[in-house]
């Protein structure tokens, strides 16, 4: 069946509150939609009445959402009357219609009677339509002037009933010549803008390791580490590039899911372990860690670790997976505790550079480096709260067409930093930084 699209909103389905339904609404809100645009999901005697099938996906004049349901079980309390199956469905939101749809919900009821979203179809209508072998088809092409972002919904406003099905979600746009590009709307220039991003990181890769051979008599170890940060970064974006390539040809990002995952745990890794590093003033202004800076440094690589976890959990599975918001919220959080905690070892330094700016001989050399922590505090607070809250918000704020600028916005800060960075700290002998005095050489790393 080929249904026309209404006026829709970002909802869900509706026997509980609707404080319930906002909750849901705000939780997807924050997804960025990273996995492919084909998906797979199981729901096992699931009793939750809304439940998100599928990210915001933007759609186009020729977009099409294709549903298959199949193994579809209803499971009732014992006595209880059967199924109202016009009850239990499939429906699609938009955020234009949220303001009128918290007026309706108010009330109570269930969502798949609101007229601000759009049906899709019931599991009574799924009965009176099965193929021969129990599978449920569903074709929807989006009219020319309904192109928008939609997310796909499950609802459930049966009660006391749980749900057992397998569910087959596939949203694309179709070209001219009828070719599927499975890359929302706002995605689209993502395949484009990352392998640009990837020659522009690899070109500064080349360029630091030309300093470091260059400088090889100064080079110190963190330089190396520095390097090796942005090799990481520069595989990370390719394999980005590739990753979306495949999404929009097939669907879904086949075994670039892997190189993304790997490259990506090696970065988040190396980039914390950097930064705190240089924060330390390790390698070059001592060859030593204090105790209270190796703590930091235990405490960040776990929670990093921890973090790639949830990204690969997140990556694997669905919204509909229980627990997937959890791993969600975990990884928001860790990612913000290891944000906060490699500021510490900065304040510490810039401490320690204050108090040894008065001590004689030793004037000049510490306020020219304690003007060089300043800027790097200010360099680290800005790059964490850009690429954490103005990105987010121009991937919250900007129309759907749109989403890419949060991705450009992100690289190119990231690029900013480590090109600043590397300016700040690069290897020369006449770079003041890095020279030691006898005294601190004599400590042992």
């Amino acid at each position: 069946p080929v249904y026309g699209m209404a006026s829709c909103s970002r909802s869900r389905s509706l026997v509980c509150p609707s404080c319930y339904f906002y909750l849901v609404l705000a939780l997807s809100s924050f997804l960025v939609g990273v996995n492919g645009h084909v998906s797979h999901t199981h729901l096992s005697k699931d009793d939750r009445t809304v439940i998100l099938v599928a990210r915001p996906f933007g759609f186009g004049p020729n977009g099409v959402i294709e549903v298959e349901v199949s193994d579809d079980k209803i499971f009732l309390p014992e006595n209880a009357p059967a199924a109202n199956k016009a009850k239990i469905g499939f429906f699609i939101t938009t955020a234009e219609a949220e303001a009128q749809l918290e007026d309706d919900l108010s009330e109570g009821g269930c969502v798949l009677d609101n007229q601000n979203i759009d049906r899709l179809f019931t599991f009574q209508e799924m009965d009176a339509q099965r193929g021969m072998d129990g599978k449920f088809e569903y074709v929807n092409r989006i009219s020319p002037d309904k192109g928008g972002e939609y997310s796909l919904f499950f609802a459930n406003c049966q009660p006391g009933a749980v749900i057992s099905a397998s569910v087959r979600v596939a949203l694309y746009n179709e070209g001219p010549n009828g070719v599927r590009d499975y890359l929302s709307v706002g995605e689209a220039l993502l395949p484009t803008l990352y392998m640009v991003m990837f020659v522009l990181m690899a070109v500064a890769a080349t360029l630091w390791g030309l300093v470091i051979f260059k400088e090889r008599a100064n080079s110190l170890k963190i330089h190396i580490m520095m390097f090796l940060l942005v090799v990481f970064k520069t595989l990370s974006l390719l394999s980005q590039a590739g990753r979306y390539h495949m999404i929009r040809t097939t669907g879904d990002p086949h075994d670039w899911r892997i190189a993304f995952y790997v490259f990506t745990a090696f970065r988040s890794l190396t980039l914390f372990t950097v930064v705190i590093m240089i924060a330390t003033g390790w390698s070059f202004l001592k060859p030593f860690l204090a105790e209270k800076e190796k703590n930091v440094l235990m405490l960040v690589l776990p929670l990093q670790v921890i973090a790639n976890i949830a990204t690969v959990v997140l990556d694997e599975n669905t919204p509909a997976a229980k627990g997937w918001f959890t791993w969600r919220d975990v990884f928001h959080l860790l990612d913000i505790v290891c944000c906060c905690a490699v500021l510490f070892p900065i304040v510490w330094t810039i401490k320690h550079l204050r108090e040894a700016a008065a001590t004689d001989g030793k004037a000049a050399r510490n306020v020219v480096k304690l003007t060089l922590f300043r800027q790097f505090y200010v360099m680290v607070v800005s790059y964490i709260y850009f690429t954490r809250i103005v990105v987010y918000l121009l991937r919250s704020t900007m129309p759907f067409e749109y989403i890419w600028v949060s991705d450009a916005a992100r690289e190119l800060a990231t690029l900013t930093f480590f090109v600043l960075t590397g300016i700040k700290f690069r290897p020369s002998e006449e770079n003041p930084y890095f020279a030691l005095a006898d005294d601190e050489r004599a400590f042992p790393l």
